[in-house]
């Protein structure tokens, strides 16, 4: 069966005629203005600008303070600084294996180390203890120079054994101050009385008035004449040094410490609970 399609009906048959502008008319389609096309969404105007309350004032100076604090008492080590990169030295090079001395601060001439290595080899032949002087230029990795002896003294000695007879001498030039401290053979030999007077006299002492070598030589005389049981030739006096000393023993180290973390740590508590107190109360308000 077949199906008859009209004229009109079928697109082939029947196309659309084209539409031929003149160029006038052209030109006058061209000249004619389009209509905008507007946005349906609303203009959002900005908020105004909020005054900063008071408590928002005090949210930002006191994390402001406990920045300077943190910054001023907890340095952050440099990767370029050379302090750094020397006290990491001295722990992994080892103790020295003739001298008895490692100067990374470069104040000791050739007559004191001669006249160290002289003064300890002996000690060594003859009591078998053997003492090792360290001077550091800046000591920033560790709290003290306390510490950082006990950290030389495990690091090159790891075992009790190998520590027992041994002793670390500690002078850091910058900050005026240094540590003894050795296995239990050590400690026994020289004595808690000895130790203590040589780290709270010769050392800080002679260090404040920048007399490095004979420092760290009088002190060898004092733990060397408290080994082999003679008198004490003594040590300098706080009152004969022009400058006042700023030694600070174990315990006022560890005061200092304490007391720094607490106000620290009081500040950055402040610091986070404030803004918190803050946003509570704004948000109870709605």
């Amino acid at each position: 069966m077949e199906t008859i399609f009209s004229p009109s009906s079928t697109p082939l048959l029947n196309p659309k005629p084209l539409l031929f502008k003149s160029p006038s008319q052209q030109l006058q389609a061209s000249l004619t203005p389009t209509k905008s096309i507007t946005s349906g969404l609303r203009k959002t105007s900005s908020p105004p600008p909020t005054q900063k309350s008071w408590i928002s004032h005090l949210h930002h100076g006191l994390a402001a303070a406990a920045l300077s604090l943190a910054i001023n008492f907890c340095p952050v080590p440099s990767l370029d600084s050379p302090a750094i990169a020397s006290e990491f030295d001295v722990l992994n090079d080892g103790p020295p294996t003739e001298s008895y001395v490692v100067d990374d601060a470069g104040v000791l001439s050739r007559v004191t180390k001669s006249d160290l290595k002289q003064l300890l080899s002996d000690l060594e032949s003859r009591k078998n203890l053997q003492i090792n002087f360290i001077t550091l230029r800046k000591l920033t990795s560790k709290a003290d120079a306390f510490e950082y002896a006990d950290q030389v003294l495990e690091k090159w000695y790891p075992t009790i054994e190998e520590g027992n007879n041994k002793g670390i001498v500690i002078l850091v030039t910058s900050q005026k101050e240094g540590a003894i401290t050795g296995g239990p053979a050590f400690i026994q030999a020289v004595g808690d009385t000895i130790l203590d007077a040589t780290v709270s006299e010769n050392l800080p002492v002679l260090a404040t008035e920048e007399k490095y070598n004979e420092a760290m030589l009088s002190t060898a005389k004092r733990l060397v004449a408290a080994v082999d049981g003679l008198p004490d030739p003594g040590g300098p006096k706080f009152q004969e040094n022009k400058r006042e000393s700023n030694f600070k023993t174990r315990e006022e180290t560890e005061e200092k410490r304490g007391q720094f973390s607490l106000v620290v740590g009081g500040l950055l508590v402040i610091a986070f609970v404030v803004p918190m107190a803050q946003y509570y109360a704004y948000v109870s308000k709605k």
